[in-house]
């Protein structure tokens, strides 16, 4: 019984009783330790494998829990060897599985019979995989793995042969980087003392070269609208004029016309756009003056 609770008896004593647990006269595992004198405690355990029941013969699917008896019956080497024993859900029998440690696997011992699922590599085709025999013929791992663990090895050997110079050759570049950083750093912060001492008469100036040099800038904006603006305007014109030419052959050929109707159209779409262009441009401009 574990004391959540944290109530003590008036008659307990921590030096005589210890615990709350060994007051009450129950075990810390609770109900799971009444067999713990022999050995035993009771664990949820769950098949993994199929069986049929000894008793019953009932088919009993990998995966089914149950609270199986475990205690401890051997060692392999310094693995302790656990079994299990389960009372069938289907009948009154019981059946025992215990570990293999020398096979990593478990096996069914008295109770029940285990489905053989088994497959056998060497028989379609492959390689064994738990071969212990040391004189049976070379298989997948002689053949393919060792020549690669090997290779692999030598190449952890070549570079980790030498720690110190590895060390030395990182803790170079390290220092270079710093010293790369460290010159940056210090040019800003030159540049940040330069411009934090001026005075007002350098922040004007700049600020008048930098008027200057827009103003130069619209002037060339100017003259180059004022180019293309003069180019398109004739072009326009001449194509609304109508020649006793053009006119006398309308009639006869409608493709020519289809193609005035749209060169006129071409014009006039540049002489909108390149006026809308000088009319953002010219706001622009004042909103700048302006501030």
């Amino acid at each position: 019984m574990q004391g959540f609770n944290k109530y003590y008896p008036p008659d307990y004593d921590g030096e005589k009783h210890g615990s709350l647990n060994s007051y009450r006269g129950k075990h810390a595992l609770g109900d799971r330790a009444r067999k713990i004198d022999q050995g035993i405690l009771i664990t949820r355990f769950e098949l993994p494998f199929n069986i049929w029941c000894g008793t019953c013969n009932n088919h009993i699917g990998m995966g089914v829990r149950y609270n199986a008896e475990k205690k401890k019956i051997g060692n392999y080497y310094s693995t302790p060897i656990f079994s299990f024993r389960c009372k069938c859900h289907l009948c009154d029998g019981w059946f025992e599985v215990q570990t293999d440690p020398k096979n990593t696997r478990y096996v069914v011992t008295s109770g029940a019979r285990q489905k053989d699922e088994d497959w056998d590599p060497e028989e379609n085709g492959g390689f064994a995989v738990h071969d212990t025999d040391a004189s049976a013929t070379p298989n997948h791992q002689t053949k393919v793995q060792i020549p690669r663990l090997e290779s692999l090895m030598d190449v952890s050997e070549h570079y980790n042969s030498d720690p110190y110079a590895l060390s030395l050759k990182v803790r170079k570049h390290f220092r270079e980087d710093k010293k790369i950083r460290k010159e940056k750093e210090k040019l800003d912060t030159e540049v940040k003392d330069r411009l934090a001492d001026e005075d007002e008469d350098t922040i004007k100036d700049a600020k008048e070269q930098w008027r200057k040099g827009r103003e130069e800038i619209s002037l060339r904006e100017n003259k180059r609208r004022k180019i293309i603006h003069t180019s398109v305007i004739p072009s326009v014109a001449s194509s609304h004029r109508p020649s006793p030419r053009s006119t006398s052959k309308a009639s006869s050929s409608p493709v020519d016309s289809l193609r005035a109707r749209v060169l006129s159209n071409t014009a006039r779409s540049r002489l909108s756009a390149t006026t809308s262009m000088g009319i953002c441009i010219q706001s622009n401009q004042c909103r700048q003056e302006n501030r």
